[in-house]
């Protein structure tokens, strides 16, 4: 099984299903010619030429626009956003047309497309270049919401949202980018929407997580294993529709859950967890939820300042220790 780092596995997803339907095509800011601004799509312009590789003006909502017209007509967009911070211009048309246009036009009107970039902090870049947008989103009826961790969720899920009919919001992370996993070597591999995946078995406690948080969440688990505490650990992968029945079925198990995510906590992921626990698990619980999100200010631009906003691996750890009763 090949090493893939996130960035490539995107890339090779891209390519193939390209390759596989004549209808798909990427356009956004720098997609061709600078070969992506994270190099996402390098390759492609040279592989399919400038009427499939798109590079477009500095006006999201100009081309987020476009590309949900074609999707109208029954093309297959890929449109890249620099940031999902720079959607904000789009997000009229991502949640006005994109995703209620099916339910308008009773069926009539489809919208397969694609919206993918970088999403949440990354170094150092300031508060309006810093937001999570999964819960955002992930409030939306008639868009499916995806945070991949590894490469290999990566190439999968993006190839499972491009073949999609309805419109999926494609949240990456800037800081995995250069990360390497091992990514099967099979063009029809295929990761489904709505399906997490337990990333490391516990028994103690169940940790929920996705994207970045993920890699904090198994080296939190990795010390609280040192300390007698086994840690079942969920890559929730889709944000809408959430796998409530994996994690259920993991608190019934270890009767303990904490949720982790780097944006704000309020009306965060985490709250729809706990309330998701609440309803439907209620009296497996032996300790109240606990969330671990960032600090409810925009993102301060300092390192220290910035460090001490996002979740770190110690709040994850302290967090555990808490829904276990092991403070002292």
């Amino acid at each position: 099984m090949p090493m893939l780092t996130v960035r490539e596995a995107l890339r090779d997803a891209m390519l193939e299903e390209m390759k596989r339907d004549s209808e798909v095509f990427v356009m956004g800011e720098e997609v061709a010619e600078y070969q992506g601004a994270y190099k996402v799509t390098q390759g492609l312009l040279q592989e399919f030429g400038p009427k499939r590789v798109i590079d477009t003006p500095i006006t999201e909502h100009g081309f987020a626009g476009v590309a949900v017209g074609a999707a109208f007509a029954g093309l297959k967009p890929i449109v890249e956003f620099m940031t999902f911070n720079f959607a904000m211009q789009a997000i009229d048309h991502i949640i006005n047309s994109a995703a209620k246009t099916n339910y308008m036009s009773g069926g009539q009107v489809r919208c397969p497309i694609v919206f993918r970039g970088p999403n949440g902090a990354a170094a150092r870049v300031g508060a309006q270049h810093s937001q999570c947008y999964a819960s955002w989103y992930g409030h939306v009826p008639g868009l499916k919401v995806v945070a991949p961790y590894s490469a290999a969720d990566a190439k999968g899920l993006l190839k499972a949202a491009i073949r999609d009919p309805n419109p999926v919001v494609f949240l990456e992370n800037e800081m995995l980018y250069g990360q390497s996993f091992d990514v099967p070597d099979d063009e029809d591999y295929i990761v489904p929407i709505g399906k997490a995946l337990v990333v490391k078995e516990g028994k103690d406690v169940t940790i929920t997580a996705f994207s970045l948080m993920v890699k904090h969440a198994l080296n939190a688990a990795s010390v609280l294993e040192e300390m007698g505490i086994s840690c079942e650990v969920i890559d929730l992968r889709t944000i809408r529709p959430l796998d409530t029945e994996t994690i259920i079925n993991s608190v019934k198990k270890t009767n303990r859950i904490v949720s982790v995510e780097e944006g704000w906590p309020f009306a965060g992921m985490g709250s729809e967890i706990a309330a998701l626990v609440m309803e439907e698990a209620f009296d497996d619980l032996d300790a109240p939820v606990v969330r671990v999100a960032g600090k409810d200010v925009p993102l301060p631009y300092a390192a220290n300042l910035e460090k001490l906003a996002l979740p770190q691996v110690e709040d994850i750890i302290e967090a555990v220790k808490s829904v276990c009763y092991r403070n002292k």
